[in-house]
């Protein structure tokens, strides 16, 4: 357990290191408005609730994917493949520049 606290105090460190930079918070704000974004999409046409579409959006992202939730419209479906794509770039860019704040934070 305590291993788990070390983890998450490094993780917010990081994430306090890497918010003084512009470009962290233009990424980290992409990051929310396409989580919202597909959030209220998948609200919308798939008729899930809030929770149920954050939680699509969160691992297609992260690229879980669990399955127990999937789009079953074709709307949807041409939707989520545009979705991962964009998505998994800016995902991927916001997590490179949390470990990078970490990394130029051992250095210094």
């Amino acid at each position: 357990m305590i291993s788990f606290f070390l983890t998450l105090t490094r993780f917010f460190h990081g994430l306090y290191k890497a918010w003084l930079s512009p470009n962290f918070r233009s990424t980290f704000f992409l990051v929310i408005l396409i989580l919202f974004s597909g959030t209220l999409f998948y609200n919308k046409v798939e008729g899930w609730s809030l929770i149920d579409s954050v939680y699509f959006c969160m691992m297609t992202l992260s690229t879980i994917g669990y399955g127990d939730l999937h789009p079953t419209t074709d709307l949807s479906k041409i939707f989520t493949m545009f979705y991962a794509i964009v998505g998994v770039g800016l995902f991927v860019a916001f997590l490179t520049q949390i470990a990078m704040a970490q990394i130029k934070d051992k250095d210094d």
